[in-house]
């Protein structure tokens, strides 16, 4: 006998090993050893979270009450998959260049990136997934129940704290594992993981059930098909408008559900896994489905008649005794309802945040948080406590309906709200007339008759809807009736409701975008959209011009990280020519940009924050006409123009910017001839001045003549030095230094650099990592010590703030080795760090002595090395980064 502590155990070392099978993948995945992870069996079997345990424990009670109207459930995603894989080819093209992350994203970026359209398919998608989460927390605790009922010894546990554990529980796992990363674009491979081998399980286990019960209880095939010919399973006749109409809302869910949309388009690696899926999953369903009828046939005659239908699986095993049998049939259900509700939360957590938590929070921020708040933290709180939240949403919900027939009808109630994105969904990908306006009314006529006329109803008269609407209508208008809209009698509820909520959804949808305009941002996201694969690589373009690269870099570290963000500008630099971090903000990057942070923060986000450093300018005149224009021959020569003008534009660009350059140094040249004179001339003036002193007096004291004696050693010392400064240039600018290669550790060269340069007057505070400083070299010490003193005494001479710190981040990036200097003042103006390496060039107003040759020198000290140097933009402070290409060890502790 099973008893519950055995029951729990088991979940908890099942819930265990999906927690190491996760944390396995993601740790192969950031290692780059998971390529496993990207076969297009795992995507799969990641398709079966269609499978929920209302299709594992629901199917045997649906084809129990109604014959073989289940196949419908299973139908309408098989023929997607069969017919319209293409289709689904199409979106996941789209949502891969247009870095899309949830369904509400796709439809919002569709239509002008319209974070209103955004709204409201993430408020309908929370309403129709938390019952559909509450079937699922419901089937587990009524699992639970059956086994407690099976055991005498124990005390039965209240369904609904069973609920509340296993909602807990979800919530956890799906934190862990589903917000690891921000960008909800980039794959949870641990969660997709788990969901592959949970899809494993629950066919496994059903199947097990199925072998069971027709030879084991039927006595074979015959036997088994006697049963069902015998049973009021053959008697059910199925209406053909129900059957058709099941089928293309099974069909339409398939396409639109939150968590079908989450791993069929988003965790999608690669489109071309849609040609196995398009076999191997209609496979998988009809395996998961082949003893449905047997087992309700079964169930049916064995069991005693007042026995719930949808737990035969689990209750046949358990009355014949085959407690291994029950124990994995109860994993399978398991598998079904956590798959489920994991994967709906991460969809919808996604879709919270980034719709309606980010827009809010950067509102009430005013648009400083975008530069000065952390975004990205935020954006991970949101998404766990949204997670948590539609977790919650699902038990509240399951506490006020009682666990009655209206939450046992839920899936179909969910199916039919869901299918009104439909419309606007497929019309977006196929029609490049669809309005924003269009999709918008569309949706809302559809919600309120779907909300009106099956939602509502569902929880039973006079629960939330009055007797009186039903037997009158609304305001006694009898054609306003729920279950007879427009005088349609005795037609099923359920397709009642899907026909007109469709019916007007699309009619509205149609009609209104004929009779508007779509914005140009629109006519531009609906030729990306619709034209995918022509314009796969581009989204909507911006008119640009009006940013500020360091604002944008400041803003990008905020949501992807510093290093995520200081890379990808810095390729952008190097693929328009330029050196740093900084590129020019032409409608290009900004494209590039606003696709890359879409991903962490949703595309209408994005574009928002971005819009709010550029200015609100989002469309150029080039655009407009290239949307204008239709035909090919128009839209070649627009686009030979417009590749004309970026390179009459570039060049221009780099143009101004070696005459600013130029001027700049012309200027810093003059300088430093005039403060070189005097520089010269004062030690000069100082050491002629005391020799004659020294010569011409006879009569000095002792101290006399050590007192300038010192004075005399002091500015030889001084002008060597200067001199010393022009020769290492000269030396190192004309390739004649010898570099004396040593090894070493990185940590031991800074020890020896903070050494020399604490004996400055100036205290300066030095922050460090010790650990990641060991790090072995080889190269010249002596040379790279050098650039590092350099570096902390320009600190400290250079630092504006009251208490200046200095902090060194030591990181990997590939084989090279990157050393941040990175202080607390107000840094380097812009107009300063073009020229900041170049001779002769001293920064600011600083009264700190020095003839401006100390980074130039450090410059070509690197460049000797091997390695560079280069200023950091973005960093509040001034922050130089030393890059040594070198093989990297780490030292012997």
């Amino acid at each position: 006998m099973v008893t519950l502590n055995m029951l729990v155990l088991v979940c908890l070392l099942y819930v265990a090993l999906l927690f190491a099978v996760a944390f396995g993948a993601d740790r192969a995945a950031l290692r780059g050893r998971g390529r496993w992870l990207r076969s297009p069996w795992i995507y799969t079997l990641s398709l079966s979270i269609y499978c929920t345990a209302w299709t594992f424990y629901g199917a045997v009670g649906f084809a129990a009450r109604s014959g073989l109207e289940y196949l419908t459930i299973y139908l309408g995603p098989s023929l997607v998959m069969v017919g319209w894989w293409w289709a689904l080819r199409k979106m996941v093209r789209i949502g891969r260049s247009q870095r899309i992350t949830s369904i509400a994203d796709l439809i919002s970026s569709r239509y002008g990136k319209s974070n209103l359209l955004a709204v409201l398919v993430t408020v309908l998608a929370v309403i129709g997934a938390t019952p559909y989460i509450a079937l699922q927390l419901q089937s587990v605790a009524l699992s639970f129940s059956a086994f407690a009922q099976n055991d005498p010894g124990s005390e039965l546990p209240s369904i609904e704290a069973t609920a509340l554990w296993v909602a807990i529980g979800l919530a956890l796992f799906t934190v862990l594992f589903g917000t690891r990363n921000l960008n909800a674009n980039e794959r949870h491979h641990g969660v997709v993981m788990a969901i592959a081998l949970e899809a494993v399980v629950k066919l496994f286990a059903l199947l097990a059930v199925g072998v069971f019960v027709v030879w084991g209880l039927a006595g074979g095939i015959g036997e088994t098909l006697a049963r069902i010919d015998e049973s009021k399973i053959a008697t059910w006749e199925v209406p053909g408008s129900r059957w058709v109409g099941l089928t293309m809302l099974s069909a339409a869910a398939f396409l639109c559900l939150p968590r079908m949309f989450q791993v069929m388009v988003v965790e999608n690696e690669d489109e071309g896994h849609l040609r196995t899926a398009s076999w191997a999953f209609p496979a998988y369903m009809m395996l998961i489905s082949l003893f449905v009828v047997p087992i309700a046939a079964v169930g049916l005659d064995l069991l005693p008649s007042d026995a719930n239908p949808d737990l035969f699986v689990l209750t046949l095993p358990l009355q014949e005794g085959r407690n291994g049998l029950a124990i994995l049939s109860f994993l399978g259900g398991f598998s079904s309802a956590t798959s489920m509700v994991i994967v709906a939360a991460i969809a919808l957590s996604t879709m919270l945040s980034n719709h309606i938590v980010m827009p809010i929070w950067l509102r009430t921020t005013g648009g400083s948080a975008v530069v000065s708040g952390d975004v990205r933290q935020v954006a991970l709180l949101a998404r766990r406590l949204s997670i948590a939240g539609v977790v919650f949403l699902g038990y509240v919900y399951f506490r006020m309906s009682g666990g009655g027939a209206a939450l046992a009808a839920m899936g179909l109630v969910s199916f039919a709200g869901v299918a009104q994105f439909l419309p606007a969904m497929m019309g977006g990908i196929f029609w490049r007339g669809a309005t924003r306006t269009g999709a918008l009314s569309g949706l809302l006529v559809g919600s309120s008759v779907w909300l009106y006329c099956l939602f509502l109803p569902s929880f039973g008269p006079s629960a939330l809807m009055p007797q009186e609407v039903f037997d009158h209508g609304f305001l006694g208008m009898s054609w306003l009736r729920p279950y007879a809209l427009f005088w349609t009698e005795g037609m099923d509820p359920l397709v009642h409701a899907v026909m007109w909520s469709m019916l007007l959804n699309t009619a509205t949808f149609i009609a209104i975008s004929l009779l508007s305009f779509p914005t140009p941002l629109e006519r531009l996201q609906g030729a990306q959209f619709v034209n995918v694969f022509q314009h796969s690589a581009t989204t909507g373009s911006w008119s640009g011009g009006l940013a500020q690269s360091e604002d944008l870099l400041i803003m990008s570290q905020r949501i992807m990280g510093a290093s995520e963000a200081q890379k990808f500008f810095a390729e952008a630099a190097r693929g328009q020519g330029l050196p740093g971090y900084l590129p020019e903000p032409s409608p290009d990057f900004l494209q590039q940009l606003e696709r890359e942070l879409s991903g962490s923060v949703g595309g209408a986000t994005a574009h928002a924050m971005i819009s709010q450093i550029v200015g609100g300018a989002t469309v150029s005149v080039q655009d407009l006409m290239a949307v204008a224009d239709e035909t090919a021959q128009i839209m070649e020569y627009s686009s030979q123009l417009e590749t004309k003008s970026q390179e009459l534009s570039h060049t221009a660009r780099q143009l101004r910017n070696a005459n600013e350059k130029l001027t700049q140094m012309s200027k810093q040249k003059d300088t430093f001839l005039s403060q070189v004179s005097h520089e010269l001339r004062t030690p000069m003036t100082s050491l002629r001045a005391f020799s004659e002193i020294l010569l011409d007096t006879n009569d000095l004291t002792p101290d006399e003549q050590d007192k300038y004696a010192t004075i005399i050693h002091g500015e030889a010392l001084r002008l060597t030095r200067l001199l010393d400064d022009l020769l290492d240039l000269s030396v190192l600018e004309n390739g004649q230094v010898i570099l004396n290669v040593e090894h070493g550790t990185l940590r031991q060269v800074l020890d020896r650099c903070i050494s020399v340069s604490s004996g400055d007057a100036r205290a300066l505070t030095i922050r460090r990592n010790r650990e990641a400083e060991d790090v072995m070299l080889n190269t010249d010490l002596d040379r790279l010590a050098q650039v590092f003193i350099n570096l902390i005494s320009n600190a400290r001479k250079y630092c504006d703030a009251e208490d200046p710190v200095v902090t060194i981040r030591t990181t990997t990036e590939g084989d090279d080795l990157l050393i941040d200097f990175t202080d607390n003042g107000s840094g380097v103006s812009t107009d300063q760090q073009m020229v900041i390496f170049e001779k002769f060039t001293r920064v600011g107003q600083n009264e700190a002595r020095g003839a401006g040759l100390g980074l130039s020198i450090c410059r070509e000290i690197m460049a000797r090395l091997g390695g560079g140097i280069s200023y950091l933009p973005g960093q509040g402070g001034a922050s130089f980064r030393v890059r040594l290409p070198v093989a990297i060890k780490m030292a012997a502790q």
